[in-house]
């Protein structure tokens, strides 16, 4: 009826892509080890956003641009690594006290900041859009009816099983680094890490190849 197949099999295969660490697990990480659990949370919410919005641009065929053009490759990937690096430039600079970016602390407009940069970090990265097109239409049916609605299942069961093991992480490293989130110090040690992380997913995404 979904025209899918082998979801099992899917479904394993996904949680095990989502257990190795990429530039989102440590986007996660790091917003969870400098800020806290309800940013940690907020960042795994905007990856999972992001990843919306590739399942359904791949459902109607747009990212296939990305796999057919290395123009549209080249803009989109340049544009990921231009912001990765401005925001890392500002996670370095920034100087916070104590408590006025950990948890409950955290304004409205801080939240939704951390949740648009995850998001955009997310969708900006065109290795994503590729990585859905080749790995999701290998479940869908060949005989699907309606394949774009076959994709958008899977994007969905993908989507939930990425989010909850994102949340996991976040609160896991939340918790590690409490303690160290008191020092005024060490929460400004904690961010200057997390900006240069950043800045090297920023320079990595831009040494990536469309044909990787």
């Amino acid at each position: 009826m979904l025209g899918t197949e082998n979801l099992a099999v899917f479904v394993g295969s996904g949680i095990l892509l989502n257990l190795f660490p990429g530039p989102d697990t440590l986007y996660i990480i790091g917003r969870s080890l400098s800020q806290g659990k309800t940013a940690g949370i907020c960042a795994a919410l905007g990856i999972s956003t992001g990843a919306i919005v590739h399942t359904l641009l791949g459902a109607f065929g747009l990212s296939a641009l990305l796999a057919t053009s290395a123009y549209a490759f080249t803009i989109l990937k340049y544009a990921g690594c231009a912001y990765l690096i401005y925001q890392g430039i500002r996670l370095f600079t920034e100087q916070v006290q104590r408590g006025d970016a950990t948890d409950g602390k955290l304004s409205r407009a801080g939240l939704r900041r951390i949740y648009r940069q995850g998001a955009l970090t997310n969708i900006l990265n065109p290795k994503v859009a590729l990585f859905f097109l080749a790995f999701l239409p290998q479940f869908i049916s060949f005989s699907s009816p309606n394949k774009p609605l076959s994709f958008i299942v899977l994007g969905a069961l993908f989507v939930t099983t990425g989010t909850i093991w994102c949340l996991v992480v976040a609160v896991f490293a939340s918790s590690l680094s409490r303690r160290l989130r008191q020092s005024d110090v060490m929460s400004n040690r904690l961010r200057k890490i997390n900006g240069g992380l950043f800045i090297l997913l920023g320079l990595k995404l831009a040494t990536s190849k469309i044909a990787s």
